[in-house]
């Protein structure tokens, strides 16, 4: 596409000086197809680039104590505290093991607070329960 541009471009302007007409129909497709490579570039690199930092704030956002992350060196591990820009992150199963890093060596939220297994089993456990209790209080109804 740009090379069909700029081929273009270049038989206009040859097209121009053979005439005697001046440079001005070579010199507005260049800026043309300049102002088109522009736009590209904006819609490849810049926007993508934007949206990627805007998901990064909002992760940033999410972080509290309780919630399992992975840093960008690959540690899995569960956030202690989030104090400003520090963030303590417990790893393994050694309770010693606890280190402060910089919010920004968080790569991505592993598992959400609210999602961890113990809770939804815990509240599966007790919807079962007032179900069987439901359905023992009709049985001896009837």
């Amino acid at each position: 596409m740009f090379y069909t541009l700029l081929q273009a471009a270049g038989t206009a302007q040859g097209a121009a000086e053979g005439t005697g007409t001046g440079v001005g129909a070579g010199s507005g497709l260049m800026w043309i197809s300049l102002l088109v490579m522009v736009v590209i570039f904006y819609f490849m690199i810049i926007r993508p680039q934007k949206k990627q930092q805007k998901e990064q704030e909002e992760m940033m956002a999410q972080l509290k104590p309780g919630v399992s992350i992975m840093t960008t060196s690959g540690f899995y591990g569960v956030v202690l505290d989030v104090v400003e820009d520090t963030v303590i992150v417990e790893f393994g199963n050694n309770k010693n093991c606890r280190i402060p890093m910089n919010k920004a060596a968080v790569a991505k939220i592993d598992r959400p607070e609210e999602d961890t297994p113990d809770e939804n089993v815990e509240e599966e456990e007790k919807t079962e329960k007032k179900d069987k209790k439901l359905s023992l209080g009709k049985k001896k109804e009837d």
